[in-house]
């Protein structure tokens, strides 16, 4: 049960403490209204709560209320303004301290990514619901999803559109939670779900560069020629961020052995088919004479590859060294000079 808290006031409570607190110094009439608005399981739980929470002195009560009433105020702020002008005000009502406080609990609160309700959604349906949409919008819900969900998505549309998204995704930096709330209420319409409206940053090389690590290869190839061609300073700063298999070359050879050692022979071989000399020449001197020659017959004795065949080999060893980077066995260097991508 809820007691009242030490000398450093309501600091200590937890949010549903708070909340059942509140809801009692409100008194039933007001806090009947509260309860329409909120889901089952919040209710359950606050009630449950309010049933456990006993001997809260009036100094507790008074704190619970003027904190609600400074983070109500907090918002009214950023609803007019945005949350720097939420601050600024704050500052000047309750000095620095005390606004940064408030800002930060409120914002910590509101850090619900948004199109949550889409994250379960099967990519194949979802893109159904969004192939026709803005190139934006879809760029938007993309830059929300997990990257394997995006890349399922993107991997499906039409080839232009695929570089025009993956443009946007890329060059795209704060949203306004207005513009998210729109897209998520005509999508929340289709799907029958519940959403959320965020204020956080979405899309960036980041976000593109991770889905693209993920599509199929020929999807990644044909979104990086063409942006090459058409923004060419944007495209090499995905790259930077990027490790295709011919970037093979820029491993020291001590890490090219390391990933030797996992891969199958057989998708070697087939990868290397669609390789150029360049490559196969930096992985054939990194093995024993006698493997060399035996991957150099399989590759005359398998003739002609289909393409997709060679593209699925390469990638497995791509993810093979992504493993093995993400577990600091081999470092790949980007940019020169001491920045590298751990």
């Amino acid at each position: 049960m809820a007691q009242k808290p030490a000398a450093g006031g309501v600091s200590e409570l937890s949010g549903l403490t708070k909340s059942a607190i509140l809801m009692i110094s409100l008194g039933p009439e007001k806090s009947s209204k509260i309860f329409q608005n909120l889901k089952e399981e919040e209710i359950e739980a606050l009630t449950l709560e309010i049933a456990n929470t006993r001997n809260i002195s009036q100094t507790v009560k008074d704190q619970v209320i003027d904190e609600f009433y400074q983070v109500c105020l907090a918002q009214q702020f950023i609803s007019e303004g945005g949350i720097g002008y939420a601050k600024d005000l704050l500052e000047k009502a309750l000095g620095s301290d005390k606004a940064v406080d408030i800002i930060s609990k409120l914002t910590a609160s509101l850090q619900v990514r948004p199109f949550e309700f889409v994250r379960k959604t099967e990519a194949s349906v979802l893109l159904n619901f969004i192939q026709d949409e803005h190139p934006q919008t879809i760029a938007l819900i993309l830059s929300y999803l997990s990257a394997s969900q995006a890349a399922g998505v993107i991997s499906s549309l039409p080839p232009d559109k695929q570089v025009d998204v993956a443009k946007r995704i890329a060059t795209m930096d704060r949203t306004s939670p207005d513009v998210i709330k729109e897209v998520e209420r005509v999508l929340e319409r289709k799907l029958v779900s519940l959403v959320n409206q965020d204020y956080t940053i979405a899309g960036g090389i980041d976000a593109v560069v991770e889905i693209l690590n993920s599509v199929d290869r020929g999807t990644e190839r044909h979104i990086l020629e063409t942006l090459e061609t058409e923004q060419p300073e944007l495209a090499d700063e995905i790259r930077k961020k990027m490790f295709v298999f011919e970037d093979i070359l820029t491993l020291d050879d001590k890490s090219i052995q390391r990933v030797l050692r996992e891969v199958d022979n057989n998708d070697l071989a087939i990868a290397l088919k669609g390789s150029n000399e360049e490559v196969q020449a930096a992985i054939f001197k990194n093995m024993s004479t006698r493997l060399a020659q035996m991957i150099k017959e399989d590759m005359d004795f398998m003739g002609p590859v289909r393409m997709k065949d060679v593209e699925e080999a390469q990638q497995k060893i791509v993810n093979i060294i992504r493993k093995l980077e993400d577990a600091s066995e081999i470092i790949i260097s980007r940019g020169g000079g001491d920045e590298v991508i751990v």
